[in-house]
């Protein structure tokens, strides 16, 4: 169950709620769109109280950045499936991307000038994009048998 926050940008700020079944259809925006998105993968409220502080900090963003970038909330139980594709690692997180595209990630709460920055260059034309996760990180071997994590 979403915290309370997140229920309110759910429902006030009408949020669309995304899954791996729709989350290609909101990254292709409609002509008259921005095609920047910021998408929040807000992680068990329980376990991740700074949650609710990301909830707070996402309109805010929207209305700083007004007509270049759409809001949307993973659906917490899509964002195990999502996670990967979008470079996700720490929750709660928000990912900018152009279309389908991820442009980077910003894990827990922030500073407010980090996601100013932060955010002002990803949404620049010439913002990179992110390169996928390729794979294992790290190669642990024990007693002779490899394991990748």
């Amino acid at each position: 169950m979403p915290s309370y926050l997140v229920r309110v940008l759910r429902e006030q700020m009408r949020l669309p709620i995304v899954d791996e079944a729709s989350i290609d259809t909101f990254l292709a925006p409609a002509a008259d769109k921005a095609e920047h998105a910021i998408l929040f993968f807000t992680g068990d409220p329980a376990l991740r109280p700074e949650a609710d502080d990301v909830a707070v900090v996402l309109p805010e963003l929207l209305r700083a950045f007004p007509g270049r970038v759409r809001g949307a909330i993973v659906l917490r139980a899509a964002e195990d499936k999502l996670k990967p594709r979008f470079n996700v690692v720490v929750m709660p997180s928000l990912v900018v991307t152009r279309g389908a595209q991820p442009l980077g990630v910003i894990g827990k709460i922030r500073d407010w000038s980090e996601y100013m920055e932060k955010i002002g260059n990803w949404l620049s034309a010439d913002a990179p994009v992110m390169a996928a996760s390729g794979g294992s990180k790290v190669e642990i071997t024990h007693a002779g048998n490899q394991i990748a994590r």
